[in-house]
């Protein structure tokens, strides 16, 4: 198998970079310390990146940024970054992505718990997560080729737990191992416009 895991230099990406690497081919892009330069948030560099990558059988997206702050502070702007980025980045990967995959290939996008149990300053944040949820679940009546899309939805992961325990009172943090085992049912299983969720 062939991957393209975008994201797969940062904290959840090395982990299931990890994994992916003793049993397949793996690229890994992102915008910067990558074996290829991606930027989600602009469609001519998807295209452009793959492109140059060729046919694959798997595309894992890691990355997308979205604004954090009280509802109060955020401006219009701010939202824009989380539905250019984290929202239309990833929509844009399924739509222009799909032409670069083998039969059968799939797609795993990724967002987050806050899109059923947000917590403070994450207006913009949960408003993107359940979009893609949405996305998903529609886009899987349609995508040709036999191609599957899913997302993994994690909670906060124990690895970056001591940077946003502050955010998350009382949630416990997800297992890497748990972590991990998310990416590979999207990519190993059969499942197709399935929400994998795993919050703890």
């Amino acid at each position: 198998m062939r991957i393209l895991i975008i994201g797969g230099n940062g904290t959840i990406g090395k982990k299931v970079s990890e994994y992916f690497k003793s049993k397949y081919e793996v690229i890994i892009g992102g915008r910067s310390n990558s074996d290829i330069t991606i930027d989600i948030s602009k469609s001519e560099s998807i295209e452009a990146c793959l492109k140059e990558i060729g046919k694959l059988d798997a595309i894992i997206c890691i990355a997308g940024e979205a604004k954090w702050d009280t509802f109060e502070n955020l401006s219009e702007e701010d939202y824009y970054i989380g539905l250019k980025s984290k929202l239309m980045g990833q929509v844009n990967l399924v739509r222009i992505g799909r032409k670069y995959l083998n039969k059968k290939g799939s797609i795993t996008l990724s967002t987050g718990i806050l899109a059923d149990d947000p917590v403070e300053k994450t207006a913009s944040a949960a408003m993107v997560n359940g979009a893609i949820h949405s996305f998903v679940k529609a886009v899987d009546l349609e995508i040709e080729n036999e191609i599957r899309v899913n997302v993994v939805s994690l909670g906060m992961v124990e690895d970056a737990y001591e940077k946003y325990k502050d955010y998350f009172p009382g949630h416990n943090p997800v297992n890497m191992k748990k972590v991990v085992n998310a990416y590979i049912r999207s990519v190993e299983g059969k499942g197709r416009g399935e929400i994998i969720r795993q919050y703890e």
